[in-house]
């Protein structure tokens, strides 16, 4: 054994430092926003939509689209109980009620039985989570959408080098949002995007992106409403460029990586990986292993083993309902379940075969306790 795994480290190459080092030299004056020009077009040409803004976070493109679109007080937004507080942050923090429903036993995602049943007159949204870059089944929750008259959102925040068919995860809804956090498959160290092909709510976007500035008004610092401050910084969008480039590869390398656990892990018994549903391609941002009940391998038990092993090892994320600031849901069985038996892998872009190697032994040797 020889060091620490790390679950996660951006690939960063000389073409990033090269990049980053001309913003911070160059990028300044008329030249402030060259770089996240630059970045917003080539992430839109290779997601295929007409438009994107970049952000300091997902979290921020969130909130952006979702107060564009007038969501606030008295609103519903329905999403799955399984995922990060970050997808339901903006939810409450602009007044209206998250309402969180059980997940599918394979994918991980929304249940979209459970989220036509939800609907209610109140009903202004759904965000489909891509969780760990499973697909939502987007034709079914697309179809729920038109029929009901709700709003369908992509939360693409981890599932940069997904599809459902032939379109990339963030590029069907209402409007995606991406993570370029240092954890993801494409970094700008923070940073997010928003993408839409709706030419009414990108303009809006954009004016509440820039502090209610409207880039048709003639007057210098006017706003026109009250905006926000969720820019992204010109040296932060120099990686990302530079990252957009390498998309391919760096896509490419999480498949590698999670093609090998399957390798390593095929003789095991009583686990289950990652889904990529027939017609779906999953970006396999975080290889995720689920025991099954029969094993009474634990959370806990889990942690604990790669503690031991020297290896840094994610949860799969707590359901949302069992967090002190939300109602308590029992009935979304399924999230609770499988979040108390399950575990991320690491899964960093240069991570070599032995250390892939030793995760898995972890895992084979608790399949065999």
């Amino acid at each position: 054994m020889t060091g620490r795994i790390a679950y996660t480290k951006p690939s960063i190459t000389e073409l990033e430092v090269a990049y980053a080092t001309d913003a911070a030299r160059n990028g300044w004056g008329a030249r402030c926003y060259d770089y996240i020009h630059r970045l917003e077009r080539d992430f839109a040409a290779h997601l295929g939509v007409a438009h994107a803004i970049a952000t300091s976070s997902c979290t921020g493109a969130l909130h952006l689209g979702l107060a564009a679109l007038g969501i606030g007080p008295g609103d519903e937004v329905i999403l799955a109980d399984s995922n990060w507080i970050a997808s339901v942050a903006p939810v409450v923090h602009l007044g209206a009620t998250p309402v969180l429903v059980d997940i599918l036993e394979d994918t991980w995602c929304l249940d979209p039985v459970l989220v036509e049943a939800a609907i209610t007159p109140r009903t202004k949204a759904i965000i489909a989570v891509h969780l760990y870059g499973s697909m939502c089944d987007m034709d079914r929750l697309l179809d729920i959408g038109a029929r009901h008259g709700v709003t369908v959102i992509e939360d693409a925040a981890e599932a940069i080098g997904s599809a459902w068919g032939t379109q990339r995860a963030g590029s069907m809804g209402a409007f995606g949002t991406f993570s370029f956090h240092g954890t993801k498959t494409m970094t700008t160290g923070e940073g997010g995007m928003f993408v839409t092909n709706d030419d009414a709510l990108f303009a809006r976007v954009t004016t509440l992106s820039n502090h209610g500035r409207d880039v048709h008004e003639p007057r210098q610092f006017f706003p026109l409403v009250t905006g926000y401050k969720f820019k992204m910084s010109n040296i932060a969008a120099a990686i990302g460029c530079a990252q957009v480039e390498r998309i391919n590869e760096l896509t490419d390398g999480k498949r590698h990586i999670m093609a090998r656990y399957r390798e390593l892990l095929r003789g095991a018994n009583g686990i289950a990986l990652n889904a990529e549903p027939d017609g779906a391609t999953n970006g396999y941002w975080m290889p995720t292993v689920v025991f099954d009940p029969e094993t009474h391998v634990t959370r806990e038990m889990l942690i604990s083993a790669f503690q031991a092993a020297d290896i840094d090892a994610r949860v799969f994320f707590w359901p949302l309902s069992e967090l002190p600031m939300f109602e308590a849901r029992p009935e979304n069985v399924k999230a609770r379940d499988i979040a108390a038996r399950a575990i991320n892998l690491p899964s960093y872009h240069d991570m070599d075969d032995a250390a892939q190697a030793r995760v898995a032994e972890v895992i084979l040797c608790l399949t065999k306790a």
